[in-house]
């Protein structure tokens, strides 16, 4: 959700820009393999339950479709003038800092009236303690045999104990 309750106890409301006209995009770096550009898919659709953001779409930094240009595109035609690109990214690093920005701006750029900001990635949430461990705890639990392997995990021995060399 955005902005952070503790600047805005009610977001979407009294900020500085109509809520209709929000669209925000996740984007991941992309890959070849098509299972982890799906894996995205997946990610937006999640958020797309749970967000007050009508307008949600998903983008791929390179490698694949829908690139980011794409995505803008899309979120454009849906009425948006105001674009929160959302990096689904753990940690700052050139691809933040640099490459997503460009590659909005040079997006937006096509698009005389729409504004655009890239936030923070996820690990500088405070809540990323809590979901890290509650992914070991789950992952212990398969390893031990007491549930099902998770989703991304599911046909494959990733959460099983390993000897050192």
């Amino acid at each position: 959700m955005m902005p952070d309750s503790s600047d805005n106890p009610d977001p979407l409301v009294p900020l500085d820009f109509d809520a209709e006209r929000l669209a925000a995009i996740v984007v991941d770096h992309g890959s070849r393999r098509a299972e982890s550009n799906q894996a995205l898919l997946d990610v937006v659709a999640r958020f797309r339950e749970t967000s007050p953001i009508e307008i949600v779409e998903p983008a791929h930094m390179e490698l694949a479709e829908p690139s980011i240009e794409t995505a803008f595109a899309r979120c454009v035609e849906q009425g948006a003038t105001l674009i929160v690109v959302h990096p689904f990214f753990l940690l700052p690093g050139r691809h933040w800092r640099h490459d997503i920005p460009r590659l909005a701006a040079e997006a937006a750029a096509k698009r005389p009236g729409v504004r655009f900001l890239v936030t923070a990635p996820l690990g500088l949430h405070a809540g990323m303690g809590q979901i890290m461990q509650e992914q070991i705890d789950r992952c212990l639990a398969h390893a031990a045999g007491r549930r099902e392997a998770c989703d991304l995990c599911r046909g494959l021995d990733a959460c099983a104990w390993r000897a050192g060399g």
